[in-house]
């Protein structure tokens, strides 16, 4: 069975990802904790790694199954067929995410559109193009798994 990336509505992803687990559906969310600030106070919050989408995995026949979860707005498609992603590519994610160890990144004299291959956290050895740098982050672009990834310092 391949897995497949869902599109789902704008901060539904946890509440997809129950739901099709509900319905017998196999299916992967990353979440990251991020440390979030109100007014008042600070808290402690599981967001999604990736906003607006939901792994699947499931048979190519059973795919249309997923439309009956409410929240579910479409597959992700990649030249014109639904996108795959491997399943080394979900371990991975997994494997790096429940890493009790997340070393701190520090870069010296990479410049704006330099390729780079990440060496540790959630994305080791994924390629990366610099896209920006300022005084507290850097923008990197991850051409793989097509998402932009911004990475804070102190």
């Amino acid at each position: 069975m391949n897995w497949y990336v869902v599109y789902t509505k704008p901060k539904w992803e946890k509440k997809v990802a129950e739901k099709l687990v509900q319905t017998g559906i196999e299916c992967y969310c990353p979440l990251i904790t991020q440390i979030k600030q109100w007014s008042d106070r600070k808290k402690k919050v599981e967001v999604p790694l990736f906003n607006s989408y939901v792994f699947v995995q499931l048979p190519d026949a059973d795919r249309n199954t997923v439309f009956a979860v409410p929240g579910v707005v479409r597959y992700l498609f990649w030249l014109g067929k639904p996108a795959i992603v491997r399943d080394e590519e979900i371990n991975i994610i997994k494997k790096n995410l429940n890493a009790s160890n997340i070393a701190d990144i520090s870069v010296s004299s990479i410049q704006v559109g330099d390729r780079i291959k990440l060496d540790s956290g959630a994305f080791s050895n994924q390629d990366a193009i610099v896209q920006e740098i300022s005084k507290t982050y850097y923008i990197l672009v991850l051409e793989s798994l097509g998402c932009v990834l911004k990475i804070k310092y102190n």
